[in-house]
């Protein structure tokens, strides 16, 4: 480092006036790819609360708990009774669990995207090796293998649980797989909605009530409409009224394709072609989320 040598001012004066200079970076430098892994890193150990304050632990580790307990309990009966089967199938548990799942992306959405708009720190990230693209799929990929871990942790200990209890192998695995396949798409589908709505405002707060105001509130209107129109002997538009909710979707899906039972009324899910028609629902409302983000984070860059 250059040091030029120091100005000496007039006597009584003490003013000095030191160039130290700069010198630039030589050391590696680890491009966009690692910028990415860091951010996405990052932004799944704040899912959960991991480097941060205890304080924000409390309630995404509360949720993870409560997930898995009735799962372990469900566990502890089948082998104390010696049961062939789980009271609650793979594919099912999720959809029974959604309140807990929507209390989570509610809270933890915003969590991700809210803080950088209010402190306006997005630009920051744009101004090093990493674009527009790099952000928005390290917030998604992270807040979705959150989503993964929270839907995908019970039905590991459902699975170890049902081979402790010697259920047939072959079965629980098919079941546990067709499970995992559902709680990845509920994982995507989810965390692209709550990630939309919450980058549209910088308040945490508001992030959080209209995140649950769009997944309760959808789905209690869906299920509403769906048991008029069955009620009604109207059973035709039962499939097609659940392409409206995202756990309707998820339900959809997975009766359709993975075996599942439907939560609809009167049991009956959508048929194949029905159930090709959700999976298109559920893949465009994904593709969606990505692009309005891409949009969105586009304009708060510049």
């Amino acid at each position: 480092m250059a040091v030029e040598p120091t100005v000496t001012t007039p006597a009584g004066d003490q003013t000095r006036i030191h160039n130290i200079g700069y010198r630039s970076y030589d050391g590696p430098r680890l491009g966009r790819a690692y910028a990415r892994r860091s951010l996405y890193s990052q932004s799944l150990r704040g899912s959960y609360g991991l480097g941060r304050s205890v304080k924000s632990k409390v309630l995404p580790m509360l949720l993870f708990v409560v997930m898995c307990v009735p799962a372990a309990i469900m566990v502890a009966v089948a082998v104390a009774t010696k049961a062939h089967e789980l009271p609650v199938s793979y594919t099912r548990y999720a959809i029974v669990m959604q309140a807990v799942i929507s209390l989570y992306i509610a809270s933890q959405a915003p969590q991700s995207v809210s803080r950088d708009l209010r402190f306006k720190t997005v630009p920051l990230y744009f101004s090093r090796p990493i674009e527009t693209a790099d952000y928005v799929l390290a917030k998604f990929a992270a807040l979705a293998s959150a989503m993964f871990v929270l839907t995908g942790a019970p039905l590991l200990v459902m699975y170890v649980g049902s081979l402790l209890a010697k259920m047939g192998f072959a079965h629980q695995t098919k079941e546990f797989g067709q499970g995992l396949v559902s709680v990845t798409l509920l994982s995507l589908l989810f965390a692209g909605i709550g990630l939309v709505i919450a980058a549209v405002t910088p308040r945490r707060g508001f992030g959080i009530a209209a995140v649950i105001a769009v997944l309760t509130i959808s789905y209690g209107a869906v299920s509403t409409l769906q048991a008029i129109a069955d009620a009604q002997g109207n059973t035709g538009a039962v499939p097609w009224i659940g392409l409206f909710s995202p756990v309707t979707l998820i339900d959809g899906v997975q009766s359709a394709f993975l075996g599942a039972s439907s939560a609809f009324p009167g049991g009956a899910g959508p048929s194949n072609g029905e159930g090709a028609v959700y999976v298109l629902v559920v893949l465009g409302l994904i593709a969606a989320s990505y692009g309005l983000l891409m949009r969105r984070y586009r304009k708060v860059g510049l």
